[in-house]
C-alpha cells in the first residue's frame, strides 16, 4: 500500500463536511485536530489516528463509511 493521503480519498474538496461529521461522532476531536493544511495530509492523518486510537486502514474505513 502506498502513501496514505487525504486527497487520495477525495477528502480535499469536501473536508469541511467530513470534519464536521467526524466531530459530531467523536466529541473528543477539536478544531485543531481537524485542521487541514495543503501538503500536511500525513500530519493530519497521524493526529486523527492517535486521537481515535485507530490504524490508517481503520481511519480510511471510518471516513469512507461517513
Amino acid at each position: 500500500m502506498g502513501r496514505y493521503q487525504v486527497n487520495t480519498l477525495g477528502m480535499k474538496g469536501n473536508w469541511k463536511e467530513i470534519s464536521g461529521k467526524l466531530k459530531q461522532r467523536f466529541a473528543n476531536l477539536t478544531d485543531d485536530d481537524m485542521l487541514f493544511k495543503e501538503g500536511k495530509e500525513e500530519e493530519l492523518m497521524g493526529r486523527l489516528q492517535k486521537k481515535l486510537g485507530t490504524t490508517k486502514e481503520g481511519l480510511r474505513k471510518l471516513i469512507a463509511d461517513l
